[in-house]
């Protein structure tokens, strides 16, 4: 098995005591010398140290500065008091409490599923610590319960507990009222004490069950659903309490029953053990150096193990539960460098030696490296917490591997999905379904459909396990279905085995020995290694004779031959006929020379190299990709690639950049490859349709389209993936810690989608050419020349590709802060701040379209991650299946509207997806219409209610509905009708109040256009696709809002009157572009107003545009060139102008080429120097 150290932290001291938070990265440990230190494995730091023997000197001054300062009237209490020996440290806070009572319950209804009876939801428990994360130090004198986020302590001396000393500590499930939750100490006189964490105050006693000190606690379930509290005394006895009626009331309670004698000398330790189709177990160890293992139903003991660990120390003990060594049962620590595993068939047998993977630097001089105590991590199995005589280690156990599972397709409009596994030297079927009350329909407006996420966790769900077959070794296996989901192959790793089981009967089909198996995912066509048998060579004893050394030597050569048989082996590909006969195909694929390491399944075959030699040098990951040119041909009518050359971008060189190229991909159908060398990834999926594909690395996912070319869409940082499968466009992934998806669109290339239909154009001319009459084909050979017309441009829009993660399922809860209601009031002030945090809407309900109650979060709330390695199944009846490690199934919900949506539009639903967005709030529409134009439904998009004006106004120009385009942008701009014209002046009007209503209307006028201004180019943009599709009266209504707009000086900028004017123009509106020039020649804009006279072809009026705003130059020019008698009025106001603009008098300069210019310099010169000549323009 693959093991490695993940995180190490030296130390000094023998640490015999520790805990492991199971959402956060902490572990706390307690050494001999009484030092508690909180370390952070994830970050490599410490977080809290203390020595818990002596006095918490920080704590007493800060009681001391609270007096002072008057926050506090309390003398100094149990924060003075020296701690001593420390006994017990744990974690405490609302996810320890949810994850204990998850995992009891779990192993609780293992029987549920063997009798194929509902198994009941495992229900949150309600937030009891309001966001507190306690860790609880026990010591001699005194109980410490530090908040690790707000560094307060609240210590509980033993006085509070009858003068007696906390040994051990567990945390009961029950609360009762506003007393709970309780926590229970074990004391030196074998009686529990229950303290209150309410009140800080002891509750009760439980007497009667030991006689000497408590060692040990835990707190379990029975099959039966009552809750458990078994202790271990040192004087070997086991006693259970029934928490379900002994906590429930003030008055002190005694034992339900006592066990004496389990172990000589004292319980160390106890654990609860999981097992498949039974009842729960307990596993316990004691000073005796033995393991006992008792069963939670009957309370009696089932087997004991002392033999083969006799000589240890047995302290600590925990259940494991790994899929690369399904055979073990639990892990055991004793004073020694080995971490012992109990196997349920041969006892207890070495599985690690610390002394590998601890560097001997870190050990104390003269001293041996020992295990002092062991616990493994709740939540990922694969962990393994070790605390020794030289620090903390922390082994990783694969965490690669996931199950023995493999999932059947579901018949269509079956309700009932079923997984096979392999477990205990057989072949079982896990059959699974929702229960009634949580199966929902695919109707919207259904009143069963869950608005909120996590309504698939509370609801029953219905299955059995059964027997199918014999399988041929009980070590860890590799499952994988075939295509049409007739055929189940099952691979041995350790023992390069394999065997296909026909799934009708349970038969076999094909088996033998192989080192890698992969399948195809269109055909019922798979490949393997085969794997050769290597002998060893038996090596000669001391004395032996000439002839056995020979022997011996021949041995050994025919040993090395075989190693270079299997070097050599070839990739061998097969198929599954329709009579359930495997035939073979290709004995030997053509490929490289070097070893195969590795098989990948799907749409082309993946084959991995063991590449000795130098690599051959390539500069980018890009051109890796790009140089994997080839065909491979579909694999079936319908399905399969087509032929292309493998392509990616230019952004691909960060993603393949870690692993060197040692992959290949090959055709199914020539077994010739068809790629160059790229990166191996860590596993692969393939989409159904051979749409799209996987490849799985450590750091990263990269996402892969098939169709019309196999090319790399991008990556997403997905750390780990352990397993994946495709729903569509979904690919589902889990890793370690996380259940995500990722919603996948290709996009549109405009050159590969050109050539795409031009290939579908021609194969559709090629079909119908076929089906003509042939008395018709003659006629085709006749062809009349025509003029040649111009090809138009492809209008085809490009569209990126679209990757977008979403995180379903984590360890981690949401914060439990308290919740703060206010009534409901007619009238509420509503203040900035208020509104900032919306505490007058704590207790209203957002209300979508037609009155429903809508989903006030964007995406849903991250529901729990079921423990351990998972598979995942994939999407049934509208929920996400996982089976983990015991082979039971879990639901996660898909019902949010926010993923609800997504997902529709990815499996192709876009009009489903509008009608479940009625049911999300509308703040969230622009979200999910950005995310529906990104799978290529704009058209539907545009029908979300909730939609921005700014939005909107996008969709619909892209969309094509100009008509909705321009009333969104006429609501969005506010633009407003022109004011009207004020009364004629009348001989008797005073001309003052003509002025006044002058300004009046400009004033107006300038208020009415300020919105069409701000969103001028908008305007014009409609007027230009109005002009493309040939709506014209569409076109002529924004051009009118516009002309007004551009009526007002200093409305638009000098671009946007240009780009106005040849608009006008091209619409003959030739008023409303000679006021346009007016107003331009009003405003001082020359150039723009001489641009919209010469497009009204007036001369008059562009040299009256250059004259009135000074373009001297400008209107000498084109007077000049038109021979207008007024070029030398123009060219006499141009030396006006020179004269003022430079100082002392004119002179007259003649230029030698008699010119219309003296100077090629613009009207606005710098003064020259004294003594040179002046600059003045004359006629020519």
């Amino acid at each position: 098995m693959a093991t490695r150290l993940k995180a190490f932290l030296a130390g000094h001291e023998k640490i015999h005591i520790l805990d492991v938070h199971p959402t956060q990265p902490w572990v706390v440990t307690a050494d001999e010398a009484d030092s508690v230190v909180v370390w952070n494995w994830e970050h490599r730091q410490i977080l809290y140290q203390v020595n818990a023997a002596g006095v918490d000197v920080r704590r007493v001054i800060d009681t001391q500065l609270q007096k002072l300062a008057g926050e506090s009237d309390a003398a100094l209490g149990a924060e003075g008091l020296k701690g001593g020996s420390v006994t017990h440290v744990k974690f405490y806070d609302d996810d320890v409490r949810f994850w204990t009572a998850w995992k009891n319950r779990a192993a609780a209804s293992e029987l549920s599923i063997t009798e194929s009876a509902p198994q009941p939801p495992i229900t949150p428990c309600p937030p009891a610590l309001r966001g507190r994360r306690f860790l609880v130090t026990c010591s001699l004198n005194k109980a410490v319960f530090l908040d690790l986020v707000t560094m307060k302590a609240r210590d509980v001396p033993k006085a509070a507990l009858d003068n007696k000393a906390p040994l051990c500590v567990e945390f009961l499930p029950k609360t009762t009222g506003s007393e709970g939750p309780f926590a229970a100490f074990g004391g030196p006189d074998g009686a529990i004490r229950v303290l209150s964490m309410a009140t800080w105050q002891p509750f009760k006693r439980l007497t009667g069950g030991h006689k000497n000190a408590v060692s040990c606690m835990l707190t379990y379930a029975t099959s039966q659903g009552e809750t458990q509290l078994v202790t271990g005394g040192s004087d070997g006895s086991l006693v259970f309490w029934n928490l379900d009626s002994g906590v429930s009331t003030v008055k002190d309670g005694g034992p339900r029953l006592a066990l004496n004698k389990v172990h000589d000398g004292g319980v160390l330790s106890i654990s609860l053990a999981r097992m498949v189709g039974a009842a729960p177990q307990l596993i316990t160890t004691g000073v005796d150096k033995s393991l006992a293992i008792f069963d939670t139903m009957t309370l009696k003991e089932m087997r004991r193990i002392k033999q083969t660990i006799g000589k240890l120390a047995c302290h600590s003990v925990c259940a494991w539960s790994h899929p690369r060594a399904p055979t073990f049962e639990s892990l055991v620590a004793g004073k020694d460098p080995n971490l012992w595993g109990v196997d349920r068939g041969t006892g207890a047998r070495p599985l690690v030696d610390l002394n590998k993977f601890v560097p001997p630097s870190a050990v104390p001089q003269g001293k041996k490296l020992k295990i002092y105590s062991m616990l493994v991590h709740p939540l990922q199995p694969q962990l393994v917490i070790l605390g020794t005589n030289a620090g903390i280690a922390l082994l990783e156990f694969d965490s690669k591997a996931i199950p023995a599972a493999a999932a059947l397709p579901t018949p269509s409009g079956g309700k009932e999905h079923t997984v096979v596994y392999s477990a205990q030297r057989e072949m079982r079927a896990l059959t699974f379904s929702l229960g009634s009350a949580a199966r929902r329909s695919d109707d919207p407006n259904s009143p069963t459909k869950a608005m909120a996420g996590g309504a698939a966790e509370a609801s029953a769900v219905r299955q059995s396990r059964k027997r199918l077959a014999s399988a041929l070794y009980e070590e860890n296996a590799k499952l994988a279905a075939s295509p049409s989901g007739n055929y189940v192959s099952v691979r041995w790793p350790g023992q390069n085995s394999y065997a296909i089981y026909n799934c009708r009967n349970w038969s076999v089909v094909d088996s033998g020995a192989a080192r890698f198996f992969a399948w195809d995912t269109v055909r019922d066509r798979y490949s393997i290694l085969p794997a050769v048998a290597v002998q060893r060579p038996q090596l000669p004893t001391k004395g032996s004779s000439k002839k056995k050394a020979e022997a011996a030597a021949a041995a050994q050569a025919a040993a090395a031959a075989a190693a270079a048989a299997a070097a050599s082996a070839t990739v061998e590909v097969r198929e599954i006929l329709a009579d359930g006969s495997a035939v073979l195909l290709c004995k030997a694929i053509d490929g490289r020379k070097e070893s195969v390491v590795g098989l990948h399944g799907g749409a082309l075959l993946g084959v991995a190299f063991r590449i000795t030699v130098a690599r051959e040098r390539v500069t980018s990951a890009a051109a890796l990709i790009s140089s994997a040119q080839g065909a491979y041909q579909a694999a079936a009518a319908g399905g399969g690639v087509a032929p292309s050359s493998v392509g990616a971008g230019p952004d691909d060189n960060a993603v393949f950049a870690e692993s060197p190229p040692n992959f290949q991909l090959y055709s199914w159908e020539t077994f010739k490859p068809v790629s160059g060398l790229l990166p191996q990834p860590e596993w692969s999926a393939w989409d159904a349709g051979v749409e799209y594909c996987a490849l799985v690395y450590k750091a990263y996912v990269v996402i892969c389209a098939a169709r019309p070319s196999f090319r790399s869409l991008g990556s997403v940082a997905i750390s780990g993936a352990v397993s994946g499968v495709w729903h569509r466009r979904q690919f589902f992934v889990a890793t370690p810690t996380t259940i995500e998806v990722v919603f996948v669109d290709s996009g549109i290339d405009p050159e590969l989608e050109e050539k795409r239909l031009k290939k579908k154009q021609e194969e559709e001319d090629k079909k119908s050419r076929e089906k003509a009459d042939p008395n018709t084909l003659a006629l085709a050979v006749l062809t009349v020349d025509a003029p040649q017309t111009a090809t138009p441009k492809s209008t085809l829009k490009a569209r990126p590709p679209l990757l977008q993660v979403v995180r379903l399922a984590s360890f981690a809860t949401p914060p439990a802060a308290p919740a703060v209601a206010r009534p409901k009031t007619e009238e509420i002030a509503r203040s900035p701040l208020a509104e900032l945090d919306g505490s007058e809407r704590k207790m209203e309900v957002a209300i979508a379209g037609g009155g429903q109650s809508a989903a006030a979060s964007r995406l849903p709330p991250e529901q729990r991650r079921p423990v351990g390695p998972l598979v995942v199944v994939g999407v049934r009846e509208g929920v996400l299946w996982l089976v983990d490690r015991y082979f039971t199934a879990h639901a996660l919900a898909l019902s949010h509207p926010g993923i609800r949506c997504r997902c529709l539009a990815a499996y192709g639903d876009a009009v489903s997806a509008v009608k479940w967005a009625a049911r999300l709030g509308r703040e969230h529409h622009d979200d999910l219409a950005t995310f529906m134009v990104g799978m290529g439904y704009a058209k539907e998009a545009l029908h979300l209610p909730g939609l921005s004006k700014r939005l909107e106004f996008d969709l619909a120009m892209q969309c094509n509905e100009l008509q909705r385009a321009l009333r969104v942008l006429l609501e969005l701009s506010n633009s407003k009708e022109a004011p009207p014209e004020p009364l004629a002046q009348t001989a008797g009007l005073d001309v003052g109040l003509t002025l006044l209503a002058l300004e009046q209307k400009q004033a107006s006028l300038t208020e009415a256009v300020a919105g069409t201004a701000r969103f001028a180019s908008e305007f014009l943009a409609i007027i230009d696709a109005a002009d493309a599709t040939g709506q014209k009266d569409i076109a002529l209504a924004a051009l009118k809002r516009l002309a007004v707009a551009g009526e007002v000086e200093g409305a638009l900028k000098a671009k946007e009157h240009r780009a106005l004017s040849l608009r006008l123009a091209s619409h003959g509106e030739r008023a409303r572009l000679a006021v346009q020039s007016n107003a331009l020649i009003s405003a001082g804009q020359g150039r723009e107003a001489a641009l919209a006279a010469a497009l009204l072809g007036d001369p008059n009026l562009i040299e009256k545009a250059f004259a009135d705003t000074g373009l001297f130059p400008e209107a000498a020019l084109h007077a000049h060139q038109h021979g207008r008698v007024s070029s030398l009025q123009l060219i006499q106001d141009w030396n006006k102008t020179l004269q003022k603009q430079l100082p002392g008098k004119p002179g007259k300069l003649q230029t030698p080429g008699g010119g219309i210019l003296s100077a090629k310099k613009s009207p606005s010169l710098r003064p020259p120097s004294a003594t040179a000549p002046l600059v003045e323009v004359v006629a020519p």
